[in-house]
């Protein structure tokens, strides 16, 4: 698929082309919700599949986690193919004993654990008239527990120069969207980082969130699909973003490239909310 705005191709890195520059060398990383859920676009990555093969390509070692470990397999699959150690786990992340035994196995793999994403999230509901407790529930149990499990479990197991990036939404900005559950469990994820990072700040190991807008994958399109008033948005920048988009963003969290950066969230999201 060729993305092009104002007549003008895309750079490299946005369409997931452009070549490795070891910038995380050495680096071993879990990516957590790495596979991804199959919407019939098998050749478009989602955000944890790009994440996973970016940082495999910048010289890190990955595991991938994932609830569907095929998903996962393929993702790693991918990442192998870029010249590093990849592995597949499989768990759910909002059960805390199978948090815990995934960072272990990340850990044990790798021999160590340098960098941790938390790319896990849902939506249910639609206004608050129209959203069931269960669903509430349901959506903050993955939305934000598996994030807290997920640094509760993984920061301690980091030393100097370790990084966690949580992946959120820019729906914790914005009520447009009208999934109230998504909104607030997704702004819960500032606070969390916020935490993790003082608490975490004086051993050298930092925490930051990616909030990413409309975003090009398997699950947006298939969100486009439902509510065909996504495809309209205005976006300044003139495009939507890809999924390298994202990962780019996280890779620079995750690198030294980022080593005075804490406590932050990123907005990836061609300028809509200022919009």
């Amino acid at each position: 698929m060729t993305i092009e705005l104002t007549g003008t191709a895309l750079p490299a890195e946005v369409r997931g082309q452009a070549p490795g520059r070891g910038r995380l060398h050495g680096r071993r990383i879990l990516v957590v919700g790495g596979g991804q859920a199959a919407h019939g676009d098998d050749d478009l990555p989602g955000n944890g599949r790009a994440i996973s093969i970016l940082a495999g390509r910048e010289g890190a070692a990955v595991v991938v986690a994932d609830r569907d470990l095929g998903s996962a397999e393929e993702t790693a699959r991918r990442v192998h193919a870029e010249g590093v150690q990849a592995y597949a786990v499989g768990g759910d992340a909002t059960v805390e004993a199978d948090v815990t035994r995934m960072v272990q196995e990340a850990h044990d793999l790798m021999g160590g654990l340098d960098g941790l994403v938390m790319n896990v999230g849902i939506d249910a509901g639609h206004h608050l008239e129209n959203t069931s407790v269960e669903q509430w529930d349901h959506v903050f149990a993955v939305n934000a527990r598996s994030h807290f499990l997920g640094v509760k479990h993984g920061l301690p197991l980091m030393g100097p120069g370790g990084s966690a990036v949580l992946v959120s939404s820019t729906s914790a900005f914005s009520a447009s969207g009208a999934v109230p559950a998504m909104s607030a469990s997704k702004a819960s994820l500032n606070a969390l980082c916020n935490h993790a990072a003082m608490e975490n700040a004086s051993r050298g190991v930092r925490c930051n969130v990616v909030a990413p807008g409309l975003i090009d994958t398997p699950l947006g399109r298939s969100g486009g699909r439902k509510r065909p008033d996504r495809n309209k948005i205005s976006i300044p920048i003139g495009r939507h973003g890809t999924a390298w988009d994202t990962a780019y963003s996280v890779l620079f969290l995750l690198s030294d490239e980022s080593a005075y950066v804490t406590g932050q969230t990123l907005v990836v999201d061609g300028g809509r909310l200022m919009h």
